[in-house]
């Protein structure tokens, strides 16, 4: 029976390997939406050929890496298009797209409205700011010090 240093030194099994390398192309997307990020270009970060890079990443996360991207960025889009006042145009070209086109037509098949639709659907809510700092105070109830004597 192997004790708990034999196991916690041993090497991650291929499943688990694979699974972490994924989230590291996957976090790096998240981080990096915006930039002009593309599947051959995110292959080639961790040495995988295209085609098994986008294997894996479905296999792992059910949904292409390119599928994954375009919807991360709608994601970004729908907050943007909520809490400002650029135009479509703008929020299209800050989260990464390179076409109002493609960016309207993905939208809308993500989201099921257009941008514009979706923006008059939830305009920006003004939220006084005594509400953001309470809000944003750290509260005391029921929590664990933040020094950790508790």
């Amino acid at each position: 029976m192997p004790t708990p240093t034999a196991t916690s030194t041993s090497a991650p099994a291929p499943a688990e390997a694979r699974n972490r390398l994924m989230l590291r192309v996957r976090n790096a997307m998240d981080r990096h939406y915006a930039r002009p990020l593309d599947v051959p270009g995110l292959a080639a970060s961790i040495d995988m050929s295209e085609a098994h890079f986008i294997r894996t990443f479905k296999a792992v996360f059910g949904e292409t890496p390119y599928r994954y991207l375009q919807r991360r960025r709608v994601e970004r889009a729908m907050f943007a298009l909520r809490q400002s006042r650029r135009s479509v145009t703008d929020v299209c070209f800050d989260v990464g797209f390179n076409s109002l086109g493609t960016f309207s037509r993905t939208f809308k098949e993500i989201v099921c409205v257009s941008p514009s639709e979706y923006r008059g659907l939830y305009p920006p809510v003004a939220v006084p700011t005594c509400f953001f700092k309470a809000w944003a105070r750290p509260s005391s109830f029921g929590e664990a010090p933040a020094d950790g004597d508790g």
